[in-house]
């Protein structure tokens, strides 16, 4: 099957479509090259005592291999989507692949802190290359109801991905020592990803060569988007790892990101190929709202997951793992009602993104009105509940967000768009762990459980604008 090159006349949905009898087959590969990719983003959460003390460095300085890998995928998802889109999925998914997992073997075998550092960048660059395939080929390869059914998956992808970092993280740590465990942690991904190769080129339509997008790749484009994350997550996860000098590069953002669209703009105008069709936010119903959404639904949710496992560990004195299984619950939630949520949103639309954030924060709630200033002793009691709950809700935001967002966008542009939908992800990502872990830091100088409740309540902050933005969609849609 091949991808569509130019412009159709019609939308999306009325193009004519010839279903790949192998569609699900390939879309259960890539999302566990998904899952790969995006569980690197948390499992480290819980290994950064070992490897502070595994490397003999700072904490500031390790939690650059953290910070690192998130700021190298959010600058590589758009170009890497586009690349998808002109030049094919499979060739970049295999190049994507070579990159992670060299990288990961390198993380993985690093003698020093600043080897590790270096080789997390490289990973999350690959990673950037690879995530943006998945939306793209979701597109490609599926239309109307089975499209929510393919992004409910993924969104089950993203969900357990994330919940799943810190147990699978604290497991291995736990198993193999606090010495060099962590090293693991990377190195697994070294024969998954071989495995994951082989699949990718039996099974991945390739695009045929008379079929390729022949204007190349828009270098200026991709530098001046490239400047705008930069300027935005360097200054962010400068701030995580203690450094404040940074933050002057955050008023470079906004004179970028108009560099970015005035030259996207003359590109589309003069008949080129951009690298993102900024209209699409203008022309393209939900688009603009669902980026809006999901930005802020990540930049309220995964801080999290970050601030729990310190609280946790540092708090109240749980293992690595111990915090890590605490924190399942809301995995779980998010794997009974991500494909669920994917096979409703073609009935209900924007509404079932409206229940599911309301779900989510009533248990976000529960977790900071029960849990600070509890002890260890049955913890679980008061924190397993609400996280199930909070997990439930979370499982019905991701995917039919993309489903919405992405549901007029052409195919052509599928890899693009859906890598900007999760450039925004990232960002929030990185702003969420930063405001999440600096509110904890300067509240828990009274008291931990203090930290806890006050980084929950900027969580409710946050999630509440995302909430806000949904409901706008949703009467927008009506």
């Amino acid at each position: 099957m091949s991808e569509e090159t130019t412009a159709p006349a019609t939308t999306p949905e009325q193009e004519v479509h010839d279903p790949d009898p192998r569609r699900w087959r390939i879309l259960g590969v890539t999302l566990v090259i998904g899952f790969m990719a995006l569980l690197d983003v948390t499992i480290v959460n819980v290994a950064i005592p070992s490897m502070r003390s595994g490397l003999d460095t700072s904490a500031s300085t390790v939690q650059w291999v953290v910070s690192g890998y998130a700021l190298a995928f959010g600058l590589t998802l758009v170009t890497g989507g586009r690349l998808g889109d002109a030049y094919g999925r499979r060739r970049m998914m295999l190049l994507g692949l070579a990159g992670f997992v060299a990288a990961s073997a390198a993380v993985g075998l690093a003698p020093t802190v600043g080897w590790v550092i270096g080789a997390r960048l490289a990973q999350g660059a690959a990673a950037g290359f690879l995530t943006p395939q998945n939306s793209g080929l979701i597109q490609q390869l599926f239309r109307g109801a089975e499209r929510g059914r393919a992004f409910g998956f993924f969104g089950l992808t993203v969900s357990i991905s994330s919940g799943l970092g810190p147990v699978i993280g604290g497991l291995i740590i736990s198993l193999l020592g606090e010495q060099d465990g962590w090293r693991y942690l990377f190195l697994v991904n070294v024969p998954i990803g071989l495995v994951a190769m082989v699949f990718v080129a039996r099974m991945v339509p390739q695009r045929p060569r008379e079929s390729q997008d022949r204007t190349g790749l828009d270098h200026l484009g991709a530098a001046l988007l490239g400047a705008t994350v930069l300027c935005v997550l360097f200054p962010l996860v400068s701030v995580e790892s203690g450094a404040r000098l940074p933050l002057v590069l955050l008023v470079g953002a906004p004179t970028f990101l108009w560099g970015f669209v005035r030259w996207e703009r003359r590109i589309a105008r003069r008949g080129g190929a951009p690298l993102l069709d900024v209209a699409l936010l203008r022309r393209t119903p939900g688009y603009a709202n669902g980026l809006a959404v999901g930005a802020l639904y990540f930049t309220g949710f995964t801080g999290i997951f970050l601030v729990l496992s310190v609280y946790l560990q540092d708090g109240l004195g749980f293992s690595p793992l111990g915090a890590g299984l605490l924190l399942t619950p809301f995995a779980i939630g998010s794997a009974l009602t991500a494909p669920l949520a994917g096979q409703l949103v073609s009935r209900i639309h924007r509404l079932i993104t409206v229940i599911a954030l309301s779900v989510m924060m009533t248990g976000v709630l529960a977790v900071a009105l029960l849990v600070p200033g509890r002890g260890p002793h049955g913890l679980w009691l008061v924190l397993v509940p609400p996280l199930l709950l909070a997990g439930l809700g979370g499982g019905g935001v991701v995917s039919p967000n993309f489903t919405l967002s992405l549901a007029e966008v052409p195919p052509r542009m599928g890899g693009a768009a859906g890598g900007a939908l999760q450039t925004g992800q990232r960002i929030g990502s990185s702003i969420g762990a930063a405001l999440l872990m600096t509110v904890y830091g300067v509240a828990a100088a009274s008291s931990p459980g203090r930290g806890l409740e006050a980084a929950l309540l900027a969580s409710l902050a946050v999630l509440a604008v995302a909430m806000v933005m949904a409901v706008r969609s949703l009467r927008q849609e009506r």
